[in-house]
């Protein structure tokens, strides 16, 4: 299993909120090309930026910012917010992106997700926004009637074999995972499932590995020391046990 650390980027600062919630942000660095350094001098061969600007309003303000993370090169770079438009994702796609995330898109125009999703084939991915089990979009403020895991299980029928599932309502909140809905997610066939939110506890890794997931992404729990980094990529490949 890949684990992917992660930065968050409001007005050009590596942040962190609690349950999606623009008004309870906790700023973490002011250089977020210092901190995918760090990252990478750590092990770490992945990357998971989130524009949270574009999350919310759309804009795309922070694309210097990750056009300098991509140029220093090292980390197979995914990054979501902002992704709405065709011309939107081909900027993202035109810094050498690896993988551009498609939210608020992927519920609003799923022909639009498809048509990109074949025009950059491995390179684009699903963001699943949940809370109580159903889909949010523009930037967690919209609440969907969309049931999140069975819009999730028909990605692959449009052509995109990625999806990143956050229970929104575990996220930044260091209390740990939603298990059960990985679990759920891990038998859907032809979906690689990347978990989010609330990823805490090193027994969650070994757990989230002994499921066949593709991918989990740490962000919080990273920042504030309660997992260290060189342990969970350990983890995460079965080097190392829980502790």
């Amino acid at each position: 299993m890949l684990i992917f650390p992660a930065i968050d980027l409001r007005g050009g600062q590596v942040v962190r909120l609690s349950e999606g919630d623009y008004g309870r942000m906790t700023v973490y660095a002011s250089d977020p090309l210092e901190i995918a350094r760090r990252f990478r001098a750590a092990g770490a061969a992945c990357l998971h930026v989130v524009d949270l600007d574009g999350a919310k309003d759309g804009t795309q303000e922070n694309l210097p910012v990750i056009a300098a993370i991509v140029r220093e090169g090292g980390l197979f770079v995914e990054v979501g917010g902002g992704g709405r438009s065709e011309e939107s994702v081909g900027r993202y796609m035109d810094l050498g992106v690896d993988r551009v995330i498609v939210g608020t898109m992927a519920v609003e125009n799923p022909a639009l997700m498809e048509k990109l999703a074949a025009k950059y084939p491995g390179r684009l991915a699903a963001g699943v926004d949940a809370r109580d089990g159903r889909v949010a979009i523009h930037g967690w403020r919209a609440l969907t009637d969309i049931d999140a895991c069975e819009f999730a299980r028909g990605l692959p029928a449009c052509g995109v074999d990625t999806v990143i599932y956050t229970d929104i309502s575990r996220d930044g909140m260091l209390g740990g995972t939603n298990l059960a809905v990985y679990e759920r997610l891990s038998q859907v066939p032809g979906l690689k499932v990347v978990a989010s939110g609330g990823i805490s506890f090193e027994r969650e890794i070994a757990a989230l590995r002994g499921m066949n997931l593709y991918a989990a992404i740490l962000g919080k729990a990273l920042y504030t020391g309660k997992l260290s980094l060189p342990r969970a990529l350990a983890i995460a490949r079965g080097e190392e046990a829980p502790q």
